[in-house]
């Protein structure tokens, strides 16, 4: 039974069909005309179209004559004519829906349609495949038909450099996988120049096995991640360092607000005792924050108080209640901070630096498609997820297969002999055997027992994508015997016979029945069950499908494998009898629509944490490309000190009290810590001053003091220094927000036990945590500016990050090459990484 949401998808499909074999006839139109072009004049067309498009036209126009043109290219190029039914895809491809058709229907030929189509506006079509091997292969391939007709190919594969993925976006048709396009999104945002940055937008893609991307490949989100900076030694020495300061005279602690300043003079101190020049240089960023949670921990936070150290470790007692909050963590490194005081070891991992999910990846682009054997059974989710909407293309020959009833045992050792006993009959009359499994555990068990049996095979699992090809290409032929994984090989066609030049292996292949897929397992989802099915039946080639199922299967044995055990125990049957009723059929079905079911909700439960951190991230990347590509900074950095003074005096004053009796002292120590404007009591007269007075005349004079530093740097270098600090700040901050919200992320369950829902929790506190990390963004490019200092004869580089993304490529930075005693760097020279760093504190370290 389908669902309602399925069902009213499904209403109406024989009038979409109809609507689109009408536009079919009208490309069928116009092939006539384009058989009598030359190949210059065939060429000339995607000149042709580009300008009509230019003046007007729009692309629905254009697809009748455009598809037309394509389907004569390939006959030429390919030696390949689309089908109707081909032509039909690539009509719903261009409308942004998924095309369901089924395998050895041609799926990378009818994407050629679209993507020419609306390569034609000129901003980029990408194709996503779901490894490097099929990304490469269809590149290559379909390559010959776009270049003859004028366009450009790109490919992305793994291990690329930058330059070279550049010249591969810049191209019309860009190939890759989904995840060196997310993964190349994500770097594309950590870029510290516009030049670095090698996507050029997301305007129209279209995703093959668009189910296993968009779906299975979805659970997972792409990270990149690091060595955090802040790493513990840095940790343990300012623990050591902030206890020899004088409170008073190198920090000054305001108890009431919960906020710790260090003085001029505590700066020298601490500058000593690291051994630097000076704090705020931007290559030594990361240690004002250190010196700042450092203050804290020993300020402001007392054990037994606001933690305790339980087991070696520290753990946050909650203020309100008294009670622990196992695994919250201070944000900001405060937590570090506090560990490193009270000696317990710091927790250290990899730091997330950048992360989205397939998910809101895709939901960029803003036109999506994709297509695939297997869509029809997640079109709710499609619908819901991506705003896609599932059309099922008819075959272009009738569909023969013979699916067969399961076969169900009442025990597994039972079940895995019958499917050796299938596999030798089939084999011993040379028709091919495509055998699925759920596991590489069960595949290798099924070949040891083929061993004994003395059947030659194949194993397939889905480690070595170019064997892979071609061991799953091989399939058809007499006699083969191919054992699978989750059936690993997608992309791939079986055709009868193995080899298209020798028809005879071919037809006798079709006598002895086509290609049969012996199916070991149900699969948790019905889908999975389809694409082995699918892989028979090929444009109309004979075949036959059978499932084997037992009692101890881990589907059969969570949903109904009692009640099935009671009807083959009343019928008496034997152990060693298999049982064939459609009841128990469409009892597995269901059993496999609840699993979809809960499997969705994971999803999606998934996806609606994600779209909080989305909404985020899009706000971050936004501001970082405006720095990048040259934004006034100047004036909104004007803008922050405007922003910053009025939330300070906010905090230490108050317009229901006199001002004699405001905070002046913890004010001015604020002020003078951020701008060392060098202000006190005496610069004012605060008996008669009111809020917006004192808020105009601070911001007047920390204007006038940021001018004279413009003056000090002259204009030019100051609008460097500008967007190197906010592009710093911002990365440094968002870097800890990560941190942080994998944090709540984690604890944020345990709020349902309190009755509260968690996601209202965490939109709640992770809204929260994003203005926090707002105001902290302003307030230290705002330090970072009124204190740098810049070595004028040296070049201001960005600090480089290793990174390593997962299930990608390290990104890490090589270490510098010595070569004799006349090049050998000194210990306390810069280091030639670029990092700004000496090089006994860098790449020497070691």
């Amino acid at each position: 039974m389908f669902s309602l949401l399925e069902r009213v998808l499904r209403m109406g499909e024989g009038k979409k069909l109809k609507r689109i074999e009408d536009k079919v006839a009208l490309v069928n139109e116009f092939e006539p005309e384009v058989e009598r072009l030359s190949d210059p004049e065939l060429t000339a067309k995607t000149a042709e179209f580009k300008q009509r498009f230019a003046d007007g036209e729009i692309l629905d126009d254009l697809l009748p004559e455009a598809f037309a043109v394509v389907r004569e290219a390939s006959r030429r190029v390919l030696k390949m004519r689309h089908f109707d039914v081909q032509i039909m895809g690539g009509l719903i491809l261009h409308e942004g829906k998924i095309a369901e058709m089924k395998t050895g229907e041609g799926k990378t030929l009818v994407a050629t349609l679209p993507v020419y189509l609306n390569a034609l506006e000129g901003k980029g079509v990408h194709v996503v495949t779901v490894n490097d091997y099929l990304a490469r292969r269809d590149s290559e391939w379909m390559g010959k038909l776009y270049e003859f007709l004028g366009l450009r190919v790109g490919l992305i594969q793994s291990e690329m450099h930058p330059v070279h993925r550049k010249q591969a976006y810049d191209a019309d048709i860009t190939y890759g996988t989904n995840n060196e396009f997310g993964f190349d999104y994500l770097r594309d945002n950590m870029a510290t120049s516009v030049d670095e940055r090698t996507q050029r937008g997301y305007h129209y893609a279209i995703v093959d096995e668009v189910d296993s991307i968009l779906i299975d490949e979805a659970r997972t989100p792409l990270i990149i991640s690091g060595q955090p900076e802040q790493s513990a030694d840095t940790y343990y020495s300012f623990a050591r360092i902030v206890p020899k300061l004088k409170k008073t005279e190198h920090y000054e602690v305001d108890e009431k607000h919960r906020t710790v300043s260090i003085t001029e003079e505590g700066v020298a101190k601490v500058e000593d005792a690291l051994g630097i020049d000076n704090m705020y240089d931007h290559v030594n960023s990361q240690l004002v924050n250190h010196l700042q949670q450092a203050l804290k921990a020993h300020a402001l936070f007392k054990k037994d108080v606001d933690y305790i150290v339980k087991d070696g470790e520290v753990i946050i007692v909650d203020e309100f209640t008294g009670r622990l909050m196992d695994g919250r963590r201070y944000s900001e490194g405060l937590h570090q901070a506090i560990e490193a005081k009270e000696g317990v070891k710091i927790r250290e991992e990899n730091q997330t630096l950048a992360t989205i999910t397939l998910q809101n990846y895709f939901r960029m682009y803003d036109k999506l498609a994709g297509m695939t054997g297997t869509a029809a059974t997640e079109a709710d989710e499609f619908m819901h997820i991506y705003k896609l909407a599932t059309v099922v293309i008819p075959t272009n020959q009738p569909m023969i297969r013979d699916d067969m009833p399961d076969s169900i045992y009442k025990t597994e050792d039972i079940k895995f002999k019958a499917v050796i006993e299938d596999i030798v009959e089939r084999n011993g009359r040379g028709q091919p055997v495509l055998v699925g499994t759920v596991s590489i555990e069960k595949s290798e068990m099924l070949s040891k027992m083929l061993k004994r049996r003395g059947i030659k095979h194949e194993v397939l699992n889905a480690k070595y994508h170019e064997r892979e090809a071609e061991i799953i290409a091989q399939a058809g032929r007499k006699g083969a015997v191919t054992i699978a994984t989750n059936m690993a090989g997608r992309g791939v066609d079986i055709i009868l016979g193995g080899n298209p030049q020798d028809p005879q292996e071919a037809d006798e292949v079709r006598e002895a029945g086509g290609l049969h897929i012996t199916a070991t397992e149900r699969h948790e989802s019905r889908r999975i069950d389809n694409q082995l099915r699918g892989r028979s039946g090929r444009q109309g080639d004979p075949g036959s499908s059978r499932f084997y199922l037992s009692l101890e299967d881990d589907l059969m044995r969570l949903f109904g494998s009692e009640r099935i055990g009671g009807i083959m125990e009343r019928l008496g049957v034997p152990d060693d009898q298999p049982i064939e009723h459609g009841m128990i059929s469409k009892s597995i079905e269901t059993a496999q629509k609840q699993v979809e079911a809960q499997n969705f909700g994971i999803r999606k439960h998934v996806l609606e944490y994600d779209d909080v951190m989305n909404k985020q991230r899009e706000v971050i990347y936004e501001e970082r490309l405006r720095v990048l590509e040259g934004e006034d900074v100047r004036e909104r950095i004007l803008d922050m000190i405007n922003n910053v003074m009025r939330a300070v005096v906010g905090v230490f004053t108050s317009d229901s009290t006199y001002p004699e009796e405001w905070d002046w002292d913890g004010l001015f120590s604020y002020v003078n810590q951020v701008f060392p404007l060098g202000w006190g009591k005496d610069a004012l007269e605060v008996t008669s001053i009111t809020q917006e007075e004192l808020i105009d005349k601070l911001v007047e004079s920390a204007q006038a003091k940021y001018g004279e530093r413009e003056t000090e740097f002259g204009e030019e270098l100051m609008r460097d220094i500008e967007r190197l600090v906010v592009l710093e700040v911002i990365d440094n901050k968002w870097r800890e927000h990560l941190y942080e919200m994998d944090y709540l992320k984690e604890g944020i369950g345990l709020r349902a036990i309190g009755q509260r829902d968690p996601l209202v929790e965490y939109k709640s506190e992770a809204y929260d945590m994003f203005q926090a990390m707002i105001e902290g963004i302003k307030e230290d490019t705002l330090r970072y500016m009124f204190h740098v200092q810049v070595v004028k004869d040296e070049p201001v580089k960005p600090k480089q990050q290793a990174m390593v993304t997962s299930g990608g490529s390290s990104g890490e930075p090589k270490k510098p090459k010595v070569k004799d005693d006349k090049d050998r760097i000194g210990r306390n020279d810069r280091c030639p990484c670029g990092s700004g760093k000496k090089y006994k504190k860098c790449c020497g370290a070691a």
